[in-house]
């Protein structure tokens, strides 16, 4: 079984990336038999970040994070999307595929551009990129957040055509979703995402931390009132780090009253800081000994590579590319 997941190495991570996508990842690596293929996807981050300098930084603070948190390149193929350039290929091949209605009814693309991203052809086929990730690979599950449970679809629907048309080669994906993860609210109790401005990264300094945990949108109930710890978006974030008896006291604080929400706030940065103590360690050193990131990105370069060939020899036999 082959599980597949990629993240945009677009900024700084924050905690919906962390309890959407790697922590799953890493739990799975940690505790399954599955072939676990995770990488930078730095081609797709080319539909929101158009800055050479911006984006190489980016991929080497990303690799250097998501090794901090726990992906283990002796466990897990771990590359960068550009080291594999059959990715880009298989694009081309599963674009003389796609209807032009499955890629415009794609609800991610009219989101992104409502919110002011440029309408261009990139973002608009980013989902048979996509798929060319998850389709190369044969990967059999794809750890997704609600938002891309269309493009995994996607991704079926492609190889399905792909395997009628000429034979019967790619796996068909399906989106994995732990159901109570499947959106982490952000700071203004939406969906958690660098474009709303809304997260709370993982590895900023403390100042910047409290400034974010403060940022969290809250009601007006009075200090001395008990308070709803259901419709509270300090609450919906600090659940993530708690277990079953630690939310049953938060929750008694909420009831008793005499805390104000500034006391939440306080509570919710501790609970991130301390959490994160162990890896904000690694990820410094990491930053400080890049050598290091490099090679173990080449290495899982070569390995995906490997993958990506044996696919790719049968698909260009298939369709006819000499």
């Amino acid at each position: 079984m082959r599980t597949l997941t990629g993240l945009q190495p677009s900024g700084k991570l924050h905690l919906g990336n962390y309890f959407a996508s790697i922590k799953p990842m890493i739990d799975r690596q940690n505790s399954s038999d599955d072939e676990m293929f995770i990488f930078i996807a730095n081609y797709h981050a080319m539909t929101s970040l158009n800055d050479a300098k911006s984006l190489k930084a980016n991929t080497i603070e990303a690799a250097a994070a998501f090794l901090s948190l726990g992906i283990d390149p002796n466990r897990s193929t771990f590359w960068v999307q550009s080291d594999v350039k059959d990715v880009l290929e298989l694009y081309w091949i599963l674009s003389q595929l796609t209807p032009m209605g499955l890629v415009e009814r794609a609800h991610a693309y009219k989101d992104k551009v409502a919110k002011g991203l440029e309408a261009n052809h990139g973002l608009f086929s980013y989902p048979i990129l996509m798929a060319a990730d998850i389709l190369l690979f044969n990967a059999d599950k794809i750890p997704v957040g609600k938002d891309q449970i269309q493009h995994v679809e996607i991704a079926r629907d492609l190889a399905l055509k792909f395997n009628n048309t000429y034979k019967e080669i790619f796996t068909l994906p399906k989106a994995d979703i732990a159901q109570d993860l499947a959106t982490i609210p952000g700071t203004d109790g939406a969906k958690m995402s660098k474009s709303y401005k809304n997260t709370i990264d993982i590895f900023s300094d403390a100042k910047t931390l409290k400034k974010q945990c403060n940022s969290v949108v809250t009601n007006s109930t009075p200090l001395e009132e008990p308070k709803d710890w259901q419709s509270c978006n300090i609450y919906a974030i600090a659940k993530l780090f708690l277990n079953e008896k630690e939310l049953g006291n938060l929750q008694d604080r909420y009831a008793k009253g005499g805390e104000g929400y500034g006391h939440f706030k306080a509570y919710l940065n501790e609970l991130v800081w301390n959490y994160f103590a162990p890896a904000r360690d690694k990820f410094d050193y990491y930053m400080n000994n890049q050598n290091e990131i490099i090679e173990i990105l080449n290495e899982g370069g070569k390995k995906a590579q490997k993958i990506s060939n044996e696919t790719m020899e049968k698909v260009r036999d298939f369709v006819g590319i000499y």
